[in-house]
């Protein structure tokens, strides 16, 4: 229907099938392309792999609470923030060197920290969720990606190894029934094969506690979240106060 229009040169050749072909085909490509003002690069909404949901908002703080951080003799790799402005939110930081900037109640922080709330609640359990249930210390234990639960508190001791590929990720939920803090001591977790740290996701119904732990994951607490000497390689959360001493924490 368009052959009126088309140049004698272009007729000539599509007499060709082969030619014909290939004219089609790019002009098909050049139409996709004009119609797609967002390229072909362009992820599916609301979709960010393996930190859906999370903006570079949240992931720029590997500390972020609601009121008060204390930190004394630890160190941070990254930003500190607050949900609560000044007074309320506070940062009392002694021999604890933060290379990142500190946001007490800022835009930057609110948004961070409305984004865990989000986080939070998406994870927390529901009817028909399905998860292997876990029971003792996890010392000894080695775990594939996926989903696993503390019916109520757990209590870690020993090393934990997750075992998997780059693209693996792991949640583990502690209080499923409703209560339950997470309290670690001595408590490492190991990656092995190409398992990376930041796919991996505790939540917790209530506090959390590491102590002289050597913690990798994202840790989501309920309440408050207290952090005593050892190593952090995650991002702290805390619907309460965060306190760390001696610990170094370094952020996804």
């Amino acid at each position: 229907m368009y052959a009126n229009n088309l140049p004698m040169h272009l007729v000539r050749a599509l007499a060709s099938p082969r030619a014909s072909a290939c004219v089609l085909v790019a002009f098909a490509l050049v139409t996709t392309a004009c119609s797609d003002p967002m390229g072909p690069e362009t992820a599916s909404p609301g979709i960010s792999r393996s930190t859906i949901g999370v903006s570079a908002a949240t992931s720029r703080f590997p500390v972020l609470a609601n009121a008060a951080v204390t930190c004394t003799g630890g160190i941070i790799s990254g930003d500190v923030g607050t949900f609560l402005a000044t007074p309320a939110g506070s940062l009392t930081q002694t021999s604890c060197p933060i290379t990142g900037t500190v946001h007490l109640g800022d835009d930057v922080a609110q948004q961070a920290f409305n984004e865990f709330l989000s986080s939070y609640a998406s994870l927390a359990p529901a009817p028909g969720d399905v998860c292997t249930t876990l029971t003792g210390t996890l010392a000894g234990v080695t775990l594939a990606p996926g989903a696993y639960c503390f019916d109520a508190a757990a209590t870690l001791t020993g090393v934990l190894t997750l075992n998997g590929p780059s693209d693996g990720s792991w949640t583990f939920k502690v209080g499923t029934l409703g209560t339950g803090a997470l309290t670690g001591t001595n408590f490492s977790v190991a990656m092995a094969g190409d398992a990376q740290a930041c796919n991996v996701t505790w939540w917790v119904a209530e506090a959390a506690t590491m102590t002289t732990s050597g913690f990798q994951g994202n840790l989501l607490a309920g309440a408050g979240l207290t952090l005593t000497g050892g190593t952090f390689n995650g991002n702290a959360r805390a619907k309460a106060d965060l306190t760390i001493t001696g610990t170094a924490v370094t952020g996804c």
